[in-house]
C-alpha cells in the first residue's frame, strides 16, 4: 500500500513544498518581469508608431495640396471638377447643352420574365458596340442604317431550351465571359400593358455612353428572335455630351471629361450654364498645415510621456526625438521666397516644445506669396513637409527603420527569455517532484515511527 501523507501526520507536506517552490520560482518571477518589461516596450513603439505615421501622412498631405489648385464650380448641380497639378488658374464659363447617353433596346414584352419563349430549338443572338450612319431614326428604330463596329469585340449569346425565359436571356448575357468590360447589361423590367395588366420585357443597355457606342443586335434568326422581335428593338438612341467652354463647343462620348481643359477633370451631371473657378485651394492647406501641427504635437506628447515611463532613456526614442527636432529648428536654404521660416508661415514653437498656428499669419503668408509658401513645406529637398515626412519614411521603414530594428531586437529577447523560462520551469516540475517524493517518505517514517 502507497504511503501518503495526512492530517494526522507529523510533516505538513503540501505546505513545505509550496513554500520551498515559491523561493526555487524566484528567477523564474524575473525572467516573467523582464518579459513583461520588454512586451511594454513594445506596445509603446506600437504607439510611437501609429503617431509617427499620422504625423507622417499629415506632411504627405500639405506638399499634395499645395501643389494642386482647387476647381469650384458656381453650380455644383450641373458638374464636378477636379484640377491636377498642370490645370491653369482663372474663371471658365461653361455651358452644358447635352449629357453623354447610353444606348438603350427595348424588346417585345412577355406575359411574364419566367414564361418560355419559342420551342426550344437554339437561337444565337449577337450585340456589338460600333456607329450607326445613313438610316433614318424614327421611334426609336434605325432603318436602312450602316453599322460600323468600334472593334470593341462581338458578344454572342446561345437561348435554347436551357433558358428560353427573359429572366435566363438576361442571365445568359450577363454572365457571359466575352461581355465584361464591353457590350452591353441586360435587365428585365416589368410595366403596364394599357389593358389593366402587366407585361415583361428585355432591356439592353450598353455599357459605354456616346454616339461611337450604339448597341446593335444581328444574327436573330429562330423562334425566339422572333418572339422578342429583336430585330427591329426600340429604346433611347446613343448621344455624345455637348457643352461649351468660354462660348467654345465640346463635343465628347463620355460625361467624365479630361481633355477640354487642361489639368481638368470634369464630370457632367446636367444642363445649364455656370462657371468654373480654378485658383489655389488656401482653405484645403490651412486645413492641412493645423492637421500637421496637430499630429506633430500628439508625437511630442508621446515622446515626453515615453521618456519618463517603459522607453526612459532609450537610445532609438531619443534618436527619434533628436532627428525631428532638428528638422524643425534647420530652417531651408537657397529657396526664392519671401517666406523662409514656419514662424513666417504663422507656426511657432512653444517652450515645451509643441507648436501653435496662428491662421491669421498664415492666410497673410498665403496671400502674399502663396508660391513662397509651397517651397518652405513641399520643396523636393529642404521643404518642412518634404523633409519631415522623409525622416518618418526612415523611421517606419519595414526592413531598416529604426522602429522595426528596435522591435525586432525586443521580439528576439523576449523569445530567448520564454525558452529560458520553458527549461526552468521543467526543471522546477523535476524538483517539485523530488521534494514531494522526499518529504512525503520522511513524513511517512515519523509516522510509522510514531506508531511504535
Amino acid at each position: 500500500m502507497a504511503i501518503t501523507s495526512s492530517t494526522t501526520t507529523a510533516i505538513d507536506v503540501p505546505t513545505l513544498v509550496s513554500q520551498l517552490m515559491a523561493v526555487e520560482r524566484r528567477p523564474i518571477d524575473k525572467l516573467n518581469a523582464r518579459i513583461t518589461g520588454f512586451e511594454a516596450k513594445i506596445s509603446s513603439y506600437g504607439t510611437l508608431s501609429s503617431l509617427v505615421s499620422s504625423f507622417q501622412s499629415a506632411s504627405r498631405n500639405i506638399s499634395t495640396t499645395l501643389q494642386k489648385l482647387a476647381a469650384t464650380p458656381s453650380d455644383a448641380s450641373l458638374f464636378s471638377a477636379s484640377a491636377g497639378s498642370t490645370a491653369v488658374p482663372g474663371t471658365y464659363t461653361l455651358n452644358v447643352s447635352r449629357l453623354a447617353q447610353a444606348q438603350n433596346l427595348i424588346a417585345t414584352g412577355q406575359t411574364s420574365s419566367t414564361a418560355t419563349i419559342g420551342n426550344g430549338a437554339a437561337t444565337t443572338v449577337t450585340f456589338d458596340l460600333g456607329t450607326i450612319s445613313g438610316g433614318t431614326l424614327a421611334n426609336g428604330k434605325y432603318t436602312g442604317a450602316a453599322y460600323t463596329s468600334n472593334g470593341s469585340g462581338t458578344v454572342s449569346i446561345t437561348i435554347d431550351g436551357s433558358n428560353n425565359t427573359l429572366e435566363g436571356i438576361r442571365d445568359a448575357i450577363n454572365n457571359s465571359a466575352s461581355n465584361t468590360s464591353t457590350g452591353a447589361t441586360a435587365t428585365v423590367i416589368n410595366v403596364d400593358d394599357g389593358a389593366g395588366g402587366t407585361v415583361s420585357k428585355l432591356v439592353l443597355t450598353s455599357k459605354s455612353t456616346g454616339t461611337t457606342n450604339a448597341l446593335t443586335v444581328s444574327n436573330v434568326s429562330g423562334t425566339v428572335a422572333t418572339a422578342l422581335n429583336m430585330a427591329t428593338v426600340t429604346g433611347y438612341t446613343a448621344k455624345d455630351a455637348i457643352f461649351s467652354v468660354d462660348g467654345y463647343t465640346v463635343t465628347r462620348a463620355s460625361n467624365t471629361v479630361t481633355d477640354a481643359l487642361q489639368g481638368m477633370t470634369l464630370t457632367l451631371k446636367a444642363a445649364g450654364s455656370t462657371t468654373l473657378t480654378v485658383a489655389n485651394d488656401t482653405a484645403t492647406v490651412k486645413k492641412n498645415v493645423q492637421a500637421m501641427v496637430d499630429a506633430y504635437n500628439k508625437l511630442n506628447t508621446t515622446l515626453a510621456d515615453l521618456r519618463k515611463g517603459s522607453l526612459k532613456a532609450d537610445n532609438t526614442l531619443i534618436s527619434i526625438d533628436t532627428q525631428i527636432r532638428n528638422v524643425i529648428n534647420t530652417p531651408p536654404t537657397g529657396l526664392v521666397s519671401s517666406v523662409d521660416s514656419l514662424a513666417e508661415a504663422g507656426i511657432k514653437t512653444n517652450r515645451d516644445g509643441s507648436m501653435s498656428l496662428d491662421t491669421s499669419v498664415l492666410d497673410a503668408a498665403l496671400a502674399a506669396d502663396f508660391t513662397g509658401v509651397a517651397q518652405l513645406f513641399a520643396n523636393d529637398n529642404q521643404g518642412y513637409a518634404f523633409r519631415l515626412k522623409d525622416l518618418a519614411d526612415d523611421f517606419l521603414n519595414i526592413s531598416t527603420g529604426l522602429v522595426k530594428a528596435r522591435t525586432d531586437g525586443l521580439d528576439a529577447r523576449i523569445k530567448s527569455l520564454k525558452t529560458d523560462r520553458e527549461n526552468y520551469e521543467y526543471r522546477l516540475s523535476i524538483i517539485e517532484n523530488r521534494y514531494r517524493k522526499q518529504f512525503t517518505t520522511l513524513d511517512a517514517l515519523k509516522y510509522l515511527k510514531k506508531m511504535k
